[in-house]
């Protein structure tokens, strides 16, 4: 898609949420130009799914945005992770954590994370069952290079976005719950959850980061 699309995408999508909304621009297989586009046209946060993508445009950006890390995290990959993104939205994996934790500690860093939800219990799916969340919080609450800064859910495949209301309602439940707690070295800020077509269902049901694609950037080659 030509630049002047990606940033008028940009500004439409920016104009239609409301204030306080995080819009982040996933950038899994996409072009530095295309990138650039989006961070042209607003966009301030960028989402990647594979690090060795991420490493290719990471040094050609040159506005300031921030990175989020938003893909399977492998524990071979942790030193570049940490060394690029400001934010991991996927940990879902107490032995992970760990590994993480230790290789902050090394950079004199604390890493904020997200901790993914697996709201439909899909078993081929990571993240981590409703039910289990608050104890793995209560666990890597005590990993002194990490911050728990909230969650993040996919959802189920749906073919109707009214579908996946039930998956983020219950998720927001679980963020307010966990919230409510005051858990040491926990700050429940963001709620990651919804993309291009179920970003405006997610909004109503309490997300305040959004991940969005296609609706940016057209379909994938």
């Amino acid at each position: 898609m030509e630049r002047e699309k990606i940033i008028q995408n940009v500004k439409r999508i920016l104009s239609e949420i409301p204030k306080g909304i995080t819009l982040l621009a996933a950038c899994k297989s996409r072009t530095y130009e295309e990138i650039n586009a989006a961070i042209e046209g607003g966009v301030e946060v960028i989402g990647e799914n594979y690090v060795q993508e991420a490493l290719k445009v990471y040094p050609l950006i040159e506005k300031k945005v921030e990175w989020h890390f938003i893909g399977h995290i492998q524990r071979n990959k942790i030193n570049k992770i940490i060394k690029i993104f400001d934010m991991i939205e996927t940990l879902d994996d107490l032995k992970i954590a760990e590994e993480i934790d230790k290789r902050c500690a090394q950079r004199g860093k604390v890493m904020p994370v997200l901790i993914e939800v697996n709201s439909a219990k899909e078993l081929r799916k990571a993240g981590v069952f409703p039910e289990e969340v608050e104890e793995f919080i209560f666990e890597v609450s005590k990993l002194k290079n990490i911050k728990v800064m909230g969650l993040m859910t996919m959802g189920p495949l749906v073919k109707d976005p009214e579908d996946i209301r039930p998956f983020f309602r219950l998720t927001k439940s679980l963020f307010d719950s966990i919230k409510s707690k005051n858990i040491d070295n926990v700050e429940m800020k963001y709620l990651s959850m919804g993309m291009s077509d179920s970003y405006k269902i997610a909004i109503e049901e309490g997300a305040n980061i959004i991940r969005i694609g296609t609706k940016i950037f057209g379909p994938r080659k």
